[in-house]
């Protein structure tokens, strides 16, 4: 079971650091993600890191601004938001490959999914 939190309401420019909880299986044992969707928008890919958390990717659009990182003693994964835009507004979910699957961008190379939080940006 994947459960996030940490959303809300926060001002352009801002910062954000969501969480997903991670429970029935070992967090060090799973590759994550987190994406997000916009009203209207397809899900779309935001941020992946592999099991160690040596390695991780960003979608261009993120890039600079979030940073993906896991614990995996506490078995929770973050995602840490700054430089917040008003296109940032979304629903974020975390999501867990049980096996790598290098085409992590896309929605079908998860196992599971969390119910997701929502972030808005705004004045």
């Amino acid at each position: 079971q994947l459960v996030e939190s940490g959303g809300g309401l926060v001002e352009p420019g801002g910062s954000l650091r969501l969480s997903c909880a991670v429970s029935g299986r070992t967090l060090s044992s799973l590759f994550m993600g987190w994406f997000r969707q916009a009203p209207g928008k397809e899900r779309e890919f935001v941020a992946f890191i592999n099991r160690s958390g040596g390695a991780t990717n960003y979608a261009d659009s993120v890039k600079g601004r979030f940073a993906i990182s896991r614990d995996n003693a506490k078995n929770t994964l973050y995602l840490q938001m700054s430089s917040l835009k008003s296109e940032d507004t979304a629903i974020y979910y975390c999501a867990a490959q049980t096996f790598y699957r290098p085409a992590y961008y896309y929605i079908d190379a998860y196992d599971y999914w969390g119910q997701g939080t929502q972030v808005t940006v705004s004045s």
